[in-house]
């Protein structure tokens, strides 16, 4: 028992260390992780499914909160887009949860991306919450970027 107690914190330290250091070696918002060609696809399926309750230009009704600007960005700042990825996918739309694609909710969050400020790139954003979960939300341009 004594040796499993041991073994307990080191298990941590080394999950929060291998963390740490996947999401260091992955890319970041500003790499250009999406498509312009995603984001307007995003764009019709926001309208579509998410303007209702999030309002057209993003900036929240009622109890919806704002997908665009500092208080958005600073809430996902040091976060993964793994992590905002999973969040819209299991809880969004709030009437009917889960029921997009996972293409289409990789869609909608390049739209948000791009309405954040976020550049476009080469390749589309990817479906997979554990690629995802690679790339760093940071509301800053690190330097060098």
């Amino acid at each position: 028992m004594r040796a499993l107690l041991t073994l307990i914190p080191l298990a941590c330290a080394v999950a929060v260390a291998g963390t740490a250091i996947a999401q260091e070696a992955g890319k970041s918002v500003w790499q250009g992780i999406y498509t312009e060609d995603q984001a307007q696809r995003g764009a019709g399926t926001y309208a579509q499914r998410c303007g209702a309750c999030h309002g057209a230009a993003l900036n929240g009704t009622g109890e919806a909160p704002p997908l665009i600007g500092g208080e958005f960005v600073s809430h996902w700042d040091t976060m993964t887009v793994g992590d905002l990825f999973d969040r819209v996918r299991t809880t969004m739309p709030q009437n009917d949860p889960q029921s997009l694609t996972r293409e289409e909710y990789a869609d909608v969050l390049a739209f948000l991306l791009k309405n954040n400020g976020f550049p476009a790139g080469g390749q589309p954003l990817d479906k997979r919450s554990e690629v995802l979960a690679t790339i760093g939300i940071t509301a800053e341009k690190p330097a060098g970027l």
